[in-house]
Formats: C-alpha cells, structure tokens, sequence
C-alpha cells in the first residue's frame, strides 16, 4: 500500500510539467485507437478490469494471468488510403509473471515525389512501427501495477526517425463492488535519432479513469480524464486567435462558469456497454473535446460520438466500431481475440 501511494504522489507532482497536444509533437500515430471496443467506448478506456487483453494497450497495469495465451488482432480503416493496426499475444512464464508482446503500425499511403519545380519524379512510401513489450505484476489482492517499453521506428520518404517510449499504470480494483480505478503516465521517453538534427517531444500523457458495473443491471460504465498534466486544452484556429467574432467583429461573451465548465470537459471521456444478452454487448461513447475540435457550427451532426457492438461466436470474440471525427467522415475499427487454449484438444 504504501508503494501505491508513493507512485501515485510521483506521478501527481510531474502535473506541473508543460505539455504538448496536436500535432506539436512527433509519433503522435501513439495516440491512435486500434481496439474497436475502446473506440466505441469514445476514444480512450483505462480502467475496465474483465480480461479483455485489447485494453492493455491503453494500461499496461490490465494485464493478468487469465490472459495466458490470447490472441488479439485489430485493423482499422482510416480516412483516405491510411489504414493502420495492432497485434499482440500473451504468455505466462512461469516464476516471472505474465508478458505481452505486439506491433502496431499506421501505413499512410503512397504519394507522389517531386522535384522543387513540380516535376514527378516517382512515388514513395511513409509508414511508422511501434513495439509493444508489456510486463505486469500484483502488489496486493486490490493495487496491480504495469509497464509498457516500446522502440518505435518511423520512415518518411528518405528519413528515418528511431525513439523509446514507455507507460506506466496502476489500478486498484474491488471485485465485490464492480469498480476499478487507474492511473497511467503514457509516452515517457525521448527520440534517439531524428528526421533531422533536431529532436522533437513525444506525447507525453497522464491520464485518470474509473469503471463501474452495475449489480444489478447489464451496463457497463466508463470515465475517462484525459491529459491530468495540463487543464487547458483549448485549441485556437489561426484566423481566431483575436479572440473577435468572424461575423460580428466583436469579442464574444463567455462567464467564468462556462468556460471553467468547458475546459473541464474537454479532458472528460465518457462510455456505456450493454449487455443485454451472453456474448453480446452493444456500447456507445463521447468525447466532447474532438466534438469542439471537429465540428462545424452550421452542422454539427454526430461528431464526437461513437458506437459499435461486440459478440462471441464459438471460441473468438469480434468487435466493430465506428467513431465519427468530422463531416468529412468516420473510422471504421474491426477487432478479433481468441485464447489459443481453446484450440487444444482435451484428453
């Protein structure tokens, strides 16, 4: 218990370090969501504890010993030609402890190679890898703790980046009660070699979240609060950093309330899972601050939210989920997980 605790005041005196959000940053493909589960739970789930090997992605501390030996591929299609994934297996050794291994990647694409005076001169290829090698181990029967390494190598055309990230989590679980809490500190690490000679920040993330499953009802809820380290989120359009109007040319009235209102939720993460049948879940999300990021004024239509369902069939669970970004469009995620053991014949 008292290790928890120091971890936990370690972790809450780096929030007043300075953080980096939206694209000030290099291998943000990090924060990508690969699990079809998690995108419909609206973006990020750190603290559902039921065995989903997927979700130890998100916190390393998830990870546990009835996850011997499963399985879990993910595909998602992204906007354009992009198309990114993860794939991950976990094994038990024996007076070690539970490991994970797995690889996620994002392939953007081929694009058209010119000289500086417009001429094509061919095509080439932009992709980006990340290792995942997950470790995780009880402090007591309610505190689990867990860390995730990854090397990550990245290649743009002719430049080649290498970096190391790690995330560290905790959850404290009461099984009687339904309810799991968790905390983790994602992508400490640096770049090891750049584009150029110059390096860049990778990013860095604290995040909190809690869990509860009614007793005595088939819902599943889930609060996320994203980016702990730094309260305001607030992005700023070019053409609005006045602070005017576009229309009126007059500076729009906002009472304190509102505004601490607003920056409060754009660190909120919400999500619900019905389950109204065995084996199959139905579950949907919010995540207001893409809804602000994201949305036009004159349309605001379903961005920010998200949905999907989930089902077992014989011995694999398959997931979809779709999460709306902007008018322009949503990603579809497809998910499939299995425990190999299934396969073994009993004698």
């Amino acid at each position: 218990m008292k290790k928890s605790l120091i971890i936990i005041f370690i972790v809450f005196l780096s929030i007043q370090l300075s953080a980096q959000i939206g694209g000030t940053h290099t291998y943000d493909f990090l924060n990508l969501i690969n699990s079809a589960r998690v995108s419909s739970l609206g973006g990020d789930v750190i603290a559902i504890n039921d065995n989903d090997f997927n979700l130890t992605y998100h916190n390393p501390a998830l990870l546990n010993p009835e996850m011997n030996h499963d399985l879990v591929l993910n595909y998602v299609n992204y906007f354009t030609d992009i198309n990114y994934g993860y794939a991950a297996y976990a094994t038990n050794i024996k007076d070690y402890g539970i490991f994970s291994g797995g690889i996620e990647y994002i392939n953007y694409g081929k694009f058209i190679a010119a000289d500086e005076k417009g001429i094509v001169t061919g095509e080439f290829k932009a992709a980006e890898y990340a290792i995942n090698l997950i470790y995780s181990r009880a402090i007591d029967s309610t505190f689990r703790v867990g860390v995730n390494v990854k090397p990550i190598i990245s290649t743009l055309e002719k430049y080649t980046s290498l970096g190391l990230a790690a995330d560290f989590g905790i959850i404290y679980n009461k099984p009687r009660s339904l309810f799991t809490a968790a905390l983790v500190v994602k992508n400490l690490g640096a770049q090891l070699k750049g584009y150029t000679d110059e390096r860049e920040s990778l990013p860095f993330n604290i995040q909190l979240g809690i869990s509860q499953k009614l007793k005595h009802a088939p819902l599943l809820f889930s609060v996320t609060y994203d980016h702990l380290e730094q309260w305001d989120l607030t992005y700023t359009k070019t053409e609005d950093a006045s602070g005017l109007d576009p229309i009126t040319g007059e500076e729009p009235k906002e009472s304190t309330i509102d505004k601490i209102a607003d920056q409060f939720m754009r660190h909120i993460i919400l999500g619900v899972e019905f389950n109204p049948i065995n084996n199959f879940y139905v579950r949907a999300g919010y995540n207001y601050r893409r809804r602000q990021e994201m949305l036009i004024e004159s349309k605001t239509s379903t961005i920010g939210f998200s949905w999907g369902f989930g089902i077992k069939i014989s011995k694999f669970h398959l997931s979809y989920g779709r999460a709306t970004y902007h008018l322009a469009g949503a990603s579809d995620h497809f998910s499939i997980s299995t425990n190999l053991d299934s396969f073994r014949k009993k004698l």
